[in-house]
């Protein structure tokens, strides 16, 4: 049984987008099963096949034209029928997607052409490949592999190694033959189902709103954002952290139609404060449910890794926290809860890159080196470094070719990272020879058309961070969904993105104040109490416990490594480091590629395992 039918027998969502071709009936025809839906071009050719729930689809066909929303966007169905009677071009759809509240994929035909897209935040994704002469396109790209019958790309997996792999190189699906549709841009399948047209429909929009003009914006937003989940009424649960993020969101749900359940989950180190605040922020919402965990129940950092088995269509570090993650999931929904959310997103938004301030510091001067004198001190940044990284001028492709020569050195001091482009890619010690020369063969491939996601590379370094901060949600969302309880963050609708990112960072980010734009955004909704809250919580004894704790595990799962037999990692090296918890290097997220990309690797042979598919093996 291929890991399609595998799917389809366990109603596992996803979707297939298929042109207005004959082809496309061959194609439906594998995807049948006990759980599988149509919906069908005005020919009556398959067009979207796959698995979905009655609440997670939109549609309106008129004629020959049609317009899909597959994911949360509370549009009125009547008006969805009047933008689809009006559609002549698939292309003409842009303002229309934009506009829309929610996180979703839209699909549409018209005019014989097929039009695709996934979300800005990558929390959904568009993927393309050639079956059965055709090119189909889908939401996960192993699916595609399956039906593609393709094998996996080596040289991606090793990609995956990189901490950090910086943009685009996350784009490229694991397996040969299968394609990705970047953030911001959709695909459109041609009248005979034989090329693909990839064009741009998002772009980062200026910062220049002022601080008082943007924080209304953003609060609109987040509130369509948050009332989108709640307007159905029952039940739903809420992280209440006690931070801004989570607690904004909180608050915005109290005031909608569901019942609401706060979910807190304490850390284990003293000096950790999330709970003090997140029972003041209760205190003020007395119709919600305030449910706080015992810290010590909650799941550490590398547990239980030897028995995920979540069909993933790529590598994620989510992995490490996955048990944590998902720890709420069974209390909250025998307590009722159809929906968790989260304040994820927030810190990629609310606050953003001091990358800025390179390009400030050339604009304004003046005011740019105020701010940078209150970062330097706030996060005690060195100031040789500091200053080269703001006399570096190297434009992105000429930053991206440097870094393809760099992988093996030390890392650089944090503030290099900071105000530049991103922070330098790394390959640790126990990556082989082998995977680094794949690593340089992908970076050089790709430096030849690379582009960076905006020319200031704050705004660059602000979207790389939602994009690949999505990808992990993106991966957390399939896995809660399989354990019982799906999971939104508000935060990451496009819409919130956009009015965001719209600001003007010498407001958005300042060593003054503590996001300014989401306590602007959220006063009067939040109380001023709560809206006070100036530190963060930190993870970091959490994580070196789970080090220690799930030693023997890890261990085990070097001797076995998959990594190590496709000749990308030495076992030795990594067994060495996992029995000494106290090196310093793992102070640093070092272990998390490469443990993401060996759990991922594990899943696929368990998929093998159970279901007999040769797509998946490794070439």
């Amino acid at each position: 049984m291929s890991v399609v039918t595998d799917m389809l027998r366990h109603g596992e969502p996803y979707f297939v987008v298929l042109p207005d071709h004959e082809a496309g009936l061959a194609v439906a025809r594998r995807l049948d099963g006990p759980h599988t839906r149509t919906l069908r071009h005005a020919s009556g050719r398959p067009w979207i096949v796959g698995c979905w729930s009655d609440d997670e689809l939109t549609v309106a066909q008129a004629g020959s034209a049609g317009i899909a929303l597959l994911g949360c966007c509370p549009i009125d169905p009547e008006a969805l029928a009047r933008r689809a009677g009006r559609l002549r071009e698939v292309v003409d759809l842009d303002a229309f997607a934009a506009s829309l509240t929610g996180s979703f994929h839209l699909v549409a035909t018209a005019a014989g052409r097929v039009r695709f897209q996934g979300s800005v935040s990558n929390l959904r994704i568009a993927h393309y490949a050639q079956v059965e002469g055709i090119q189909v396109g889908c939401d996960r790209a192993d699916v595609l592999a399956a039906l593609a019958g393709s094998a996996l790309d080596e040289r991606q997996i090793a990609v995956r190694l990189l901490w950090p792999a910086p943009h685009p190189l996350l784009d490229a699906p694991l397996w040969r033959g299968v394609h990705g549709v970047p953030s911001g841009r959709y695909a459109v399948l041609d009248r005979g189902g034989r090329t693909v047209h990839i064009a741009r429909w998002w772009n980062p929009p200026e910062p220049t709103r002022s601080l008082a003009e943007g924080a209304p914006l953003v609060r609109e937003a987040l509130a369509d954002a948050v009332r989108a989940r709640t307007a159905a009424g029952g039940t739903i649960s809420s992280d209440l952290s006690g931070g801004l993020d989570s607690t904004s969101v909180c608050f915005l749900a109290a005031t909608g139609d569901s019942r609401v359940l706060a979910s807190t989950w304490p850390g284990l180190d003293p000096t950790d404060d999330d709970l003090p605040w997140a029972r003041r922020a209760a205190a003020h919402m007395p119709g919600v449910e305030h449910l706080v965990w015992r810290a010590e129940d909650s799941p550490l950092v590398y547990e239980g890794l030897l028995d995920i088995d979540d069909p993933l269509d790529e590598p994620t570090i989510g992995m490490l926290d996955r048990a944590r993650a998902l720890s709420h999931v069974p209390n909250l929904a025998a307590a009722g809860s159809r929906l968790h959310l989260t304040g994820i997103g927030g810190d990629h938004l609310a606050w953003c890159s001091e990358a800025y301030y390179h390009r400030l510091l050339r604009r304004r001067p003046v005011a740019a080196i105020r701010q940078l004198r209150g970062f330097r001190a706030l996060f005690t940044w060195p100031l040789l470094p500091m200053l080269g990284a703001l006399a570096d001028t190297r434009s992105y492709p000429r930053w991206f070719a440097g870094a393809a020569g760099e992988l093996r050195q030390p890392l650089p001091e944090p503030v290099r990272g900071t105000l530049g482009w991103t922070s330098p890619p790394r390959l640790f010690p126990w990556v082989t020879d082998h995977a680094a020369e794949l690593v340089v063969e992908a970076m050089r491939a790709a430096a030849e058309s690379v582009e960076p996601l905006s020319d200031d590379r704050g705004m660059h370094a602000d979207i790389e961070q939602i994009l690949v901060t999505g990808r992990i949600v993106r991966q957390w969302e399939q896995m809660s969904r399989r354990a019982g309880l799906p999971m939104a963050s508000p935060f990451f609708d496009d819409r919130v993105i956009s009015a965001c990112l719209s600001v003007n960072p010498l407001e958005r980010v300042t060593p003054w104040r503590y996001k300014p734009l989401l306590v602007e955004a959220m006063r009067g909704i939040v109380p001023d109490e709560c809206l006070a809250r100036t530190s963060k919580a930190q993870a970091a004894r959490d994580a070196a416990l789970g080090l220690r704790r799930n030693r023997a595990d890890l261990i085990a799962m070097w001797e076995q490594s998959r990594l190590a037999e496709m000749g990308l990692v030495d076992r030795d090296r990594l067994i060495d480091l996992t029995e000494r918890p106290d090196d310093p290097s793992l102070r640093h997220a070092v272990l998390y590629t490469t443990i993401g990309c060996e759990v991922w690797l594990r899943g696929l042979d368990t998929m093998e395992r159970s279901s007999g598919d040769v797509a998946t093996a490794a070439p």
